[in-house]
C-alpha cells in the first residue's frame, strides 16, 4: 500500500516564494546542526566508555548506563518536548533543548564518579528529547508536503556526518587526551547550534493546541520505561522475585499512563495516533532497526577494546566503516523515500543490516569486519531514517511535533532496553565463556531477530 501524503497547508501567509525559499534552507541548516550536535555526542562515547570505566572504577559493561540512561531520558521527554513545541513555540522550546543539552555536557566532564556521570548523561538526555522531535517538526512547516520527505533525509544526512565524526573522534580525543574533553567539546557547539537556531528559524506552534502539558501521564511513562529498563538490567544480581517486581511495576505504570491519557483534560499523547495502522506499523519498523544499530555499536566498541585489544583510536577508525555508511545513508532515504514504498524499503534495509551484522559476528578479522559494519551501519540507518519520514506523511500537519515525538519515543526508547539488556547478557555470559564469543552469540541473534520481526512487521502492513 502507498503512503498518502496529506494536502500541504501553505504557512508562510503573504511570503513571496523567495523569502519561504531562503527561510526553508536557513531552517534545514539550522535542523542539521542540531541533529549533528546530538548525534556526535552519542556516538563518540560509545569509544570512551572502557575507559571511563577504568578511570572510575567500574566495568564497561556495567557503565552501558551511560549509553542507556541518556536514551531512557531522551526517550521520556521525546514526546513533551513535541508537545511543548506545539503549544509553546517550535523555536523558543528547541533553543531550551539545546541549552539543557549543553549544560548536560558541561556536568558530565566535570563529573567525578559514575553516579554523576550518569546523572548528568539523563540531562543531557533530556535535552536530547526536545531536540530530535523539533528539529523534524521545523523542518517539517518549512517545507511543502512534496518536499518534506526529501528535506528530512538532508536533516539525517546533513547531522549524520557526526556518526562518521564521532567514532574516531571519541577514539582519537580519549586515547590522545582524556575522555572528558568528548563530553566537554558539546558545549560552544551548543552556544553555537542557540545562535544557528535563533537566526536561522521562524516561530511555529499549533494554535489549536492547549497549553497545558499532562505532568501526571509525564511522571507515569517516564516511570515506566525507567522500571522496564532497570528490571532488564538487574536481572543478573537481584533475585528473581525482586527484578520480577520491578518489571511488573514498570508495566503497571505504562498501563496506568494508557488511562491517564484517556480521561486527562489535555492528553500528553492523543491515543488515537495510534488507530492511525501505517503510523504504528512504521514507529515499531523503526524501533527494530533502531534497536540493532544501538546494541551494533555499543557491543562493537567493546569487542574491539577489550576482546580484540585495540586502542579506542584504532577502534574508533574501524568503526569508521559503520558510522561512514551511516552518514551516507541519510539523504539517501531522502531521496529513497519520495520514489519507493517506505515500509518495503524498510523491511529491505533491515534485511541488509541484518546481513551485516552477522558478517560482523563471524569474528573472522577485516575480511568479514568492515564489510559487516558498513553494511550493517548502512542499512539499519536508512530504515531507522525512512521511519521518520514515513510517519511525518500519515499524519496531519498540525500534529507533527507529537507524532515525531511519540515516533522517536518507542524507537529510541526501545533501543535504550536493548542497550540495557545486551549489557546484562555480556556479563551473565562472561561467567561461563569468552567475552568475543559472548558478544559473537549477542550479534548473531540480533540480527536474526531483526529480520525476522521486520518481515512480519512488512507482511501487517500489506493486510491493512
Amino acid at each position: 500500500m502507498r503512503l498518502r501524503l496529506h494536502r500541504f497547508r501553505h504557512l508562510n501567509g503573504g511570503d513571496s516564494p523567495r523569502t519561504a525559499a531562503t527561510q526553508a534552507k536557513s531552517t534545514l541548516v539550522a535542523a542539521s546542526f542540531c541533529i549533528f550536535l546530538a548525534q556526535l555526542d552519542f556516538f563518540a562515547l560509545n569509544l570512551a566508555l572502557p575507559k571511563i570505566a577504568s578511570e572510575l572504577r567500574t566495568s564497561p559493561s556495567s557503565l552501558q548506563w551511560v549509553i542507556s540512561a541518556y536514551m531512557l531520558s531522551l526517550a521520556a521527554f521525546l514526546v513533551p518536548g513535541g508537545r511543548l513545541g506545539d503549544i509553546l513555540g517550535r523555536k523558543r522550546v528547541l533553543i531550551s533543548g539545546v541549552a539543557i543539552f549543553g549544560l548536560g555536557s558541561l556536568g558530565g566532564a566535570l563529573a567525578p564518579n559514575a553516579e554523576v556521570l550518569i546523572a548528568f548523561r539523563i540531562l543531557q538526555g533530556i535535552g536530547s528529547g526536545i531536540i530530535f522531535p523539533l528539529t523534524i517538526a521545523i523542518t517539517s512547516n518549512a517545507f511543502p508536503r512534496g518536499k518534506v520527505i526529501r528535506a528530512i533525509g538532508y536533516v539525517y544526512g546533513i547531522g549524520a556526518v557526526a556518526k562518521a565524526l564521532g567514532p574516531p573522534f571519541g577514539g582519537g580525543i580519549t586515547e590522545l587526551v582524556v575522555w572528558r574533553v568528548v563530553l566537554l567539546v558539546n558545549v560552544p557547539l551548543s552556544v553555537l547550534a542557540i545562535a544557528v537556531v535563533a537566526f536561522g528559524v521562524r516561530e511555529s506552534r499549533d494554535p489549536t493546541t492547549p497549553r497545558s502539558v499532562d505532568l501526571p501521564g509525564l511522571a507515569l511513562v517516564a516511570s515506566g520505561i525507567a522500571m522496564v529498563t532497570l528490571a532488564v538490567d538487574i536481572a543478573d544480581s537481584w533475585r528473581p522475585v525482586a527484578t520480577v517486581g520491578v518489571a511488573v511495576a514498570g508495566l503497571l505504570a505504562l498501563a496506568a499512563f494508557v488511562w491517564r491519557e484517556q480521561v486527562a483534560r489535555y492528553a500528553l499523547v492523543k491515543l488515537d495516533l495510534f488507530r492511525n495502522r501505517p503510523y504504528v506499523i512504521m514507529t515499531l519498523m523503526g524501533a527494530v532497526a533502531n534497536i540493532a544499530l544501538t546494541i551494533g555499536v555499543f557491543t562493537s566498541a567493546i569487542y574491539l577494546q577489550q576482546g580484540e585489544n585495540y586502542s579506542p583510536f584504532i577502534s574508533g577508525l574501524i568503526l569508521l566503516a559503520a558510522s561512514a555508511a551511516s552518514g551516507v545513508a541519510g539523504p539517501i532515504s531522502g531521496r529513497l523515500g519520495e520514489h519507493v514504498d517506505i515500509p518495503s524499503a524498510i523491511t529491505a534495509t533491515t534485511v541488509l543490516g541484518g546481513i551485516g551484522l552477522f558478517l560482523v559476528s563471524l569474528g573472522g578479522g577485516f575480511a568479514s569486519y568492515l564489510p559487516g559494519l558498513a553494511l550493517f551501519g548502512f542499512g539499519y540507518t536508512v530504515g531507522f531514517s525512512m521511519t521518520n519520514m514515513g510517519t511525518q506523511t500519515v499524519v496531519a500537519r498540525d500534529r507533527v511535533g507529537e507524532a515525531s515525538g511519540v515516533n522517536l519515543a518507542t524507537v529510541i526508547g526501545i533501543g535504550g532496553i536493548g542497550v540495557a539488556a545486551a549489557g546484562t547478557l555480556i556479563d551473565v555470559g562472561t561467567q561461563n565463556a569468552e567475552l568475543t564469543r559472548v558478544i559473537e552469540r549477542i550479534l548473531r541473534w540480533v540480527a536474526a531477530s531483526t529480520i525476522f520481526a521486520s518481515g512480519f512487521l512488512l507482511w501487517l502492513h500489506r493486510r491493512s
